[in-house]
């Protein structure tokens, strides 16, 4: 994936998925290393993470 802005990277992070947002995580510290962008990925990666766990653990709940 081509080097991205902080404007982009913030714009398109909201439409991507649990998947991409990981993939984009892992090719950036690969390539560009750079701190600020993994910290962001990080964040929106576990925010991502967490509500899909969410969801599963609340489903489980509804089940009984």
């Amino acid at each position: 994936m081509a080097r991205m802005d902080w404007t982009t990277l913030n714009q398109r992070l909201s439409k991507l998925t649990e998947k991409q947002v990981w993939t984009l995580l892992q090719t950036e510290l690969e390539t560009y290393r750079r701190s600020s962008y993994l910290t962001r990925l990080h964040q929106r990666y576990c925010a991502l993470r967490d509500a899909r766990e969410r969801e599963e653990i609340l489903a489980k709940a509804l089940e009984r």
